[in-house]
């Protein structure tokens, strides 16, 4: 278990209830139907993930452009050896990609979350059986 600070609540919640315009895109057109669950603003250590899957251990951040910064890089590749001493893997979105190639972008995530999700032993099963239950409804 990935041990996360509890000061951290209010501030996650927060950005839960005021997500950005790049975010709300992702979760409500894409992350919210994968078949293994994905959680918002997740706390992890003294950071906050933007999307964390726990089966798949992977936290997907969406980077604008304060992340273009200097100060703010070096920030987030901190934050990335900190999360992938737990085995996580970081995937990095620029908000820039998310508006002009979206679909690719979510095939793109879909075939990182099938490639962990077979590094750690679970099968396509789980994803084909949500697929059918999708295409039925």
């Amino acid at each position: 278990m990935i041990p996360y600070s509890k000061d951290n609540k209010v501030l996650a919640n927060n950005l839960r209830n005021n997500m950005t315009k790049y975010e709300k895109r992702l979760w409500y057109d894409c992350l919210r139907f994968f078949p293994t669950r994905f959680i918002r603003q997740k706390r992890l250590g003294n950071y906050i993930a933007d999307f964390y899957c726990h089966k798949a251990k992977l936290v997907i951040e969406l980077d604008g452009e304060q992340h273009y910064n200097k100060d703010v890089l070096k920030y987030d590749q901190i934050r990335s050896i900190f999360l992938e001493q737990y085995d996580l893997y970081v995937l990095r979105i620029i908000n820039y990609d998310l508006s002009h190639n979206f679909n690719g972008l979510c095939e793109h995530i879909e075939n990182v979350v099938k490639e962990r999700l077979l590094q750690f032993g679970y099968s396509d099963d789980l994803w084909n059986e949500k697929e059918k239950n999708l295409s039925v409804s």
